[in-house]
């Protein structure tokens, strides 16, 4: 992928030349994909905290009830098992603006509808909740793993020492010993999210404009639609470059945080 970055090859082409870095020059002076480059960040700084703080919320909800927690368990994980093209329109049918079930409820309740796939405000943050949506269950299921894990002999001891109300276990114990999880979680989430792509394609084509668009679709558009695919492994050789650094640098700031006596 790096040598054909290198290179003005087109897909299907026969012949190519090498050009250097000419391909990385054209990908950063790109407006388009700029705004793509912004677009993923927002996407994922969107998706990774409502994410892990929902999923948290609903596993210390589901392990606190007394009864029905495999039917909550179910529910909640259902979407992260979905095809996601068949998530995505059934998504459509639910935001479309004039018979979707969104713009009705909203219409029914007096407050003000929008056409959410197709303005260049709600684009973006519309397809964060869906990807927060998706995801919410695996983060669910992996906190319901950590909270199980975590010896009752813990809150008994945070008890005696005064640690009577439940935000006050929640912060001496809970998130405390599911530090390890969390960070795992975290960076999951926030490698899928910059992976986003199917429900993009499917929902806005990155439309309308640039205000959807984000980097893995920006690649596939360059190598397949336009079938430039030096252009597009560049992108792609960024895009990996950008999420490797992330990943250090989270399992680096994090890793204070994950070991506990």
């Amino acid at each position: 992928m790096f040598v054909i970055s290198l290179t003005d090859w087109q897909f299907g082409a026969p012949t190519f030349a090498f050009v250097g870095i000419a391909n990385f020059r054209e990908v950063l002076a790109d407006e388009g994909f700029r705004a793509s480059l912004l677009n993923t960040i927002v996407y994922v700084l969107i998706v990774v905290p409502g994410t892990v703080i929902l999923g948290l919320a609903i596993a210390v909800l589901i392990e606190s009830g007394r009864s029905l927690r495999a039917l909550y368990r179910a529910l909640h994980f259902l979407p992260f098992m979905a095809t996601i093209a068949a998530m995505a329109i059934a998504w459509e049918a639910l935001l479309h603006p004039t018979i979707g079930l969104v713009n009705q409820t909203f219409l029914a309740m007096g407050l003000p509808t929008a056409n959410w796939l197709r303005d260049e405000v709600t684009a973006l943050p519309v397809l964060a909740i869906i990807g927060i949506w998706q995801n919410l269950g695996f983060a669910m299921v992996l906190f319901l793993a950590g909270l199980k894990s975590i010896p009752r002999d813990l809150y008994d001891a945070a008890e005696i020492d005064g640690a009577d109300r439940w935000l006050d276990r929640l912060c001496t114990v809970t998130l405390p010993m599911l530090n390890p999880v969390s960070m795992f979680v975290v960076i999951v989430v926030a490698l899928r999210a910059f992976e986003a792509f199917d429900t993009i394609k499917v929902l806005t084509q990155g439309g309308p404009g640039h205000a959807s668009d984000v980097l893995l679709y920006t690649l596939y558009r360059e190598s397949f639609e336009y079938l430039r695919t030096g252009y597009g492994a560049s992108v792609a050789v960024i895009f990996l470059a950008i999420v490797v650094a992330l990943t250090l640098i989270q399992a680096r700031a994090m890793d204070k945080r994950v070991h506990y006596q």
